[in-house]
């Protein structure tokens, strides 16, 4: 009898929880209709949005390599002998060789530009900015050179490519004289002391910067910290001759 006093009054909850249910329920249909057709909608912005951001990226991948080939094609001096007496490829006008870094460079401008500025917010159109950048200022090229440093920096924050970008920017500027400006953002690199930037390398370009300034007591200390602090360091011979140098 217990039993199926129980079970009645299950069934007596059941269906006063449906008919609650039913009572919130009907006269929220149009409404419930509209959110869940809203939802359905933010659901397809959200997939079509990562699809588009996929192909967005792939596209921008696809840049960015074909910009590469001609970055890191081979630079080969026109007058050089290939093998067995033949002229080197550069003298014949090959494909994917060059006779000189500049002429390689120049080719390169037109194609890390296109790939930045296709994707600029991906990873790919950032990266093809950076390398831009940089080619911009290997070409002496340094207030433009400066400009897209700027711009990866603005878009990359305090990523990796952001610091590159401070360290490619500080360099640009010693090469066009801006010395105070260079040595600030160097100083500060070397004191954040970041793990994916070369410490090594922030302390000779300081070194460099506070030599073109007149500032020898304070050179001394950049390259000295090479010596005793990265004594394997590709910089370090370097440190070394610029020291005996400085003794003079």
């Amino acid at each position: 009898m217990k039993r199926l006093e129980r079970k009645h009054l299950k069934e007596d909850e059941l269906a006063h929880s449906l008919r609650k249910a039913r009572e919130i329920v009907e006269p929220r249909q149009d409404t419930l209709k509209k959110l869940g057709i809203a939802a359905l909608v933010l659901v397809i912005v959200g997939v079509g949005y990562g699809v588009w951001r996929e192909w967005n990226s792939s596209r921008g991948q696809e840049e960015l390599a074909e910009a590469l080939v001609a970055l890191n094609a081979e630079v080969v001096p026109a007058g050089v002998e290939g093998a067995e007496g033949l002229p080197a490829a550069a003298s014949l006008a090959a494909t994917g060789t060059f006779a000189t870094e500049q002429a390689k460079l120049t080719a390169a401008l037109p194609k890390l530009k296109a790939a930045a500025d296709a994707y600029p917010g991906s990873p790919a159109g950032i990266q093809a900015r950076y390398y831009l950048a940089g080619a911009l200022a290997a070409l002496g090229r340094n207030s433009e050179a400066m400009t897209e440093f700027e711009d990866v920096m603005k878009r990359s924050g305090n990523s990796l490519y952001g610091r590159m970008a401070q360290m490619g920017k500080a360099e640009t500027q010693a090469n066009a004289g801006q010395l105070d400006a260079a040595i600030g953002t160097f100083k500060s690199l070397a004191a954040a002391n970041h793990d994916d930037l070369p410490a090594d390398a922030i302390l000779i370009f300081l070194g460099r910067a506070y030599v073109q300034k007149g500032n020898r007591e304070e050179a001394r200390k950049a390259f000295a910290e090479v010596v005793d602090k990265h004594p394997d360091s590709p910089y370090t011979s370097e440190a070394r001759t610029e020291l005996e140098n400085l003794k003079g």
